[in-house]
């Protein structure tokens, strides 16, 4: 059974679908078919397959579920030490300029770890251990607050496209005039 982009199944789903796989166990155990076990389970027969071999193969460790395939690929110390990596900044990991961007971490993610992770990955693993994304406190040097003022209350509003009335329009666009 595939799930959409996310995971799918919350913790309750997961244990119900738990439970269907150890009565599946107990139904292969007793001889039944995998087309009528699909069926009393509302399953699909290819998973009821897939559990059975898992079943003949390793017994119940086969049945049973391998967990969520989104768990975490770093440990808890090597996110600590990204953790100190970032905060030496991108300067001493060879960027040219002081922005960590989601891009940037996922290589040195790779570059640490060896490990390959999405740049949503990458933003995913940041807000779950507290980082949040940044924005500039201050504006550019260059910004005159009073020219983009006048600008928005002078030259805008002759520039600006005033919209089309409201009255009788056409649905035709060959021929606008009938109606």
């Amino acid at each position: 059974m595939r799930y959409a982009q996310g995971g799918g199944l919350t913790d309750a789903g997961r244990a119900a679908r738990e439970r269907l796989r150890l009565q599946a166990m107990a139904r292969f155990e007793s001889g039944e078919k995998n087309g009528e076990i699909a069926r009393a389970l509302r399953v699909s027969e290819r998973s009821v397959e897939r559990w059975r071999r898992g079943w003949r193969e390793q017994g119940e460790a086969g049945v049973l579920s391998k967990g969520s395939p989104g768990r975490p690929k770093l440990s808890e110390k090597q996110v600590a030490r990204l953790e100190r990596e970032l905060e030496h900044g991108p300067l001493s990991h060879g960027w040219a300029d002081q922005r960590w961007t989601l891009a940037r971490i996922k290589a040195l993610i790779g570059r640490l770890f060896h490990v390959a992770y999405t740049v949503e990955g990458t933003w995913r693993l940041l807000k779950r251990h507290g980082w949040s994304w940044q924005q500039p406190a201050r504006r550019a040097i260059e910004r005159d607050d009073d020219a983009v003022e006048a600008w928005r209350k002078e030259t805008w509003p002759r520039v600006r496209v005033s919209r089309r009335s409201a009255g009788p329009g056409s649905s035709s666009r060959t021929r606008p005039g009938s109606r």
